[in-house]
């Protein structure tokens, strides 16, 4: 890692410390079998389409991953959208009780040997406020499992679970003084009286603030645009997370992403699992 790159690394983790959930920073656990390292840049959008949702992304070692839920009749369904609602695909059934079970597996870590907390960004589809209460229940169910908060403190769990979709949930997580989740800001949250320990993540539409898409090279203005996005989130510890970027293969998504990575953005965002993990991995060689 080159000097400024270490530095920045450092003072983000520093702010995030001091302010709420820290970025996911890699550490070998002491005395433990160290299995494939995760790659932390690598998010795993609508998660549930692919054939094993969940064990696809953990396989291709993505350290996030998204699922979009709806409340039906009591339960936390997971779908795109809601003529795809099947009972049996459940938040508990696919991510929740497979992490738990993961994570005992391997002795408090969702990866082997490493010690990070895994982002679950989910996606509430449905009214925000009465869907969250029901998420809210299911997470507090699974102790230990969850980075959490507590007055005025996070704790740091194996899974971070991060709320986004409908944003009536956001005014009832934010007079909880107990939680096990977090809120997935967007660009107009950047700067905002609501801190890190909230706000961990500020996600955008990519399209929606930017017309390059990886075609030739990126406009100076677009560039410092992004950069300055970035500077902003990582000295209030807040991670920065785009959708709505090129996700077909070839040089115009190469570009993006490699653009993205030199602006510190913290996830990539794609439905392409094998696509970014070499990239990633070529990208690190």
């Amino acid at each position: 890692m080159a000097l400024t790159t270490r530095r920045r690394a450092l003072g983000t983790l520093a702010a995030a410390l001091a302010t709420g959930v820290a970025a996911p920073q890699l550490a070998h656990a002491t005395g433990a079998e160290r299995g494939p390292r995760p790659l932390l840049r690598a998010h795993a959008h609508n998660d549930y389409e692919h054939p094993r949702p969940l064990f696809d992304a953990l396989d291709h070692r993505f350290n996030s991953v998204e699922a979009d839920i709806y409340l039906v009749d009591g339960e936390l369904l997971v779908a795109h959208d809601p003529v795809d609602l099947d009972p049996t695909r459940t938040l508990e059934s696919l991510y929740l009780a497979p992490l738990a079970d993961r994570v005992r597996a391997h002795h408090g870590s969702v990866y082997q040997g490493w010690r990070v907390s895994l982002q679950l960004l989910i996606d509430i589809k449905t009214e925000g406020a009465a869907t969250y209460q029901e998420l809210d229940r299911q997470l507090r169910r699974h102790r230990g499992l969850f980075t959490t908060y507590a007055n005025g403190r996070v704790r740091t769990g194996p899974v971070t679970a991060v709320v986004s979709g409908d944003r009536a949930a956001g005014p009832v997580m934010r007079a909880q003084r107990t939680r096990s989740a977090f809120y997935d800001g967007r660009l107009t949250d950047l700067g905002s009286a609501d801190p890190a320990s909230f706000i961990p993540l500020i996600s955008d539409n990519w399209t929606n603030n930017f017309t390059w898409l990886g075609g030739g090279p990126i406009p100076a203005a677009e560039r410092d645009k992004l950069r300055g996005i970035v500077s902003a989130a990582h000295a209030r510890g807040q991670r920065v997370r785009f959708w709505a970027t090129p996700d077909v293969a070839g040089p115009e998504r190469d570009a993006l992403w490699a653009e993205l990575i030199a602006a510190d953005v913290d996830h990539l965002n794609t439905d392409d699992l094998a696509g970014l993990e070499a990239f990633l991995d070529a990208h690190d060689r």
